[in-house]
């Protein structure tokens, strides 16, 4: 009787680099020659891009990394994530086909390890961000209520607060969009959201992105987290300048009493337990670092992106949305909302550092543009949410 031959693994990048070294060929394919000195630079990056972390400011650093070292990128296709919420498949990325080598992966995703790891050497590095859950919730919750049908509901002026004193009244575990209402770093990282604090499966969690992730930085400590970005990578200062991307303007973030933090954090009690780890992770690399040491590199990363933005920022901060003059440094939108702040470039700016502060100084959609990705689907979203969705909202929630 005929047996068929065994099926073929499927073709990777780790086992394709595997074959290439086997043939004794100097170097594999997409891998820069490494630096020279103590150590060499990685090329080779995951950033698993959480919501509402300051992730598109390491984003926008990445992006000026990877084109300042001609590296490859794995995008999606037509927009500007991996078809989220779905979990992430290699099929996502534009034009990939197995066996593909790429340096960098870094657009938001729900994280699927098994399948990101297919995309990139072995000796890639994983990075991570988080940001403490309560200050994480009020934003998201302002980000994206008015595209979770369930909370259009909420009556009154102070609607976080009515949200977090009844939250079961108007969170549905199934309801379209849910997750952002609810343990939204647990959803990115593609464990279930719905999880109690007291659930044992979340310490399996934690276990699991501690194996995973060469780095997790950590959003209210970000000075200090680029600083061990720098030492993990072997990058230079000049590498994690930056200016903050995607903040929001004071009158649109809410005020969290000790009362309503707590409650915050007890109904992301999934996601307190993970920055709670990391949290004290950092620390400890920071204490391995040298706590001098830290000092002196915060104070001179800070100098030199005063500096920056001196030389950059036209009018020194950030400005709402409407003052932006240039399109190209137009932020995102929320549904409903112009609360994200942009620049405007200095028109006298040094023409030495023009193209470093465009870039510095470029959102994420218009950037991924930059770098040749086609965004229509997310342009078509954008049109629709700037002028249908926007108005239809209110109008929605009149009847409800």
């Amino acid at each position: 009787m005929f047996l068929s031959p065994r099926a073929a693994p499927e073709d990777t990048c780790p086992l394709r680099l595997a074959r290439t070294l086997e043939k004794n060929q100097t170097r594999p394919p997409h891998l820069p020659e490494p630096g020279s000195g103590d150590c060499s630079p990685s090329f080779n990056v995951v950033f698993m891009k959480t919501h509402k972390t300051a992730s598109s400011t390491i984003l926008n650093i990445l992006f000026r990394f990877g084109e300042k070292h001609h590296l490859k990128f794995a995008f999606p296709d037509g927009r500007n994530d991996f078809f989220y919420p779905s979990p992430f498949h290699c099929s996502q990325v534009k034009d990939y086909q197995p066996g593909d080598c790429f340096n960098v992966v870094c657009n938001h995703m729900r994280f699927n390890h098994q399948e990101v790891s297919k995309l990139l050497p072995p000796t890639a590095m994983y990075i991570t961000i988080l940001r403490d859950p309560a200050a994480l919730f009020e934003s998201s919750f302002h980000y994206f209520r008015n595209v979770v049908p369930s909370t259009w509901s909420i009556r009154g002026e102070n609607k976080l607060q009515e949200f977090l004193d009844h939250p079961r009244s108007y969170y549905s575990p199934d309801g379209y969009n849910s997750f952002y209402m609810k343990n939204l770093l647990s959803f990115d990282f593609g464990f279930d959201n719905n999880m109690e604090a007291d659930d044992p499966r979340i310490t399996e969690n934690i276990r699991e992105l501690d194996r995973y992730f060469d780095l997790v930085l950590i959003a209210e400590h970000f000075e200090e987290s680029l600083i061990l970005l720098k030492d993990k990578l072997c990058w230079s200062m000049e590498d994690i300048l930056y200016f903050k991307l995607n903040a929001r303007k004071s009158s649109s973030v809410s005020e969290l009493s000790p009362e309503l933090r707590a409650k915050a954090l007890e109904w992301n009690g999934a996601d307190w337990r993970l920055y709670q780890f990391f949290n004290a992770t950092l620390w400890a690399k920071v204490e391995r670092y040298g706590r001098e040491r830290m000092k002196r590199e915060v104070e001179e990363l800070r100098r030199r992106n005063a500096e920056m933005e001196e030389i950059c920022i036209d009018g020194g901060g950030a400005v709402e949305a409407p003052h932006i003059r240039d399109r190209h440094f137009k932020p995102w939108q929320p549904v409903g909302e112009l609360s994200i702040l942009g620049y405007n470039l200095k028109e006298n700016v040094d023409p030495e550092f023009r193209t470093v502060c465009e870039k510095m100084l470029t959102p994420e959609i218009q950037y991924l543009s930059d770098l040749g990705v086609s965004l229509w689907v997310s342009r078509l979203w954008g049109w629709l949410k700037d002028t249908i969705i926007t108005k239809a909202v209110p109008v929605i929630k009149v009847f409800l």
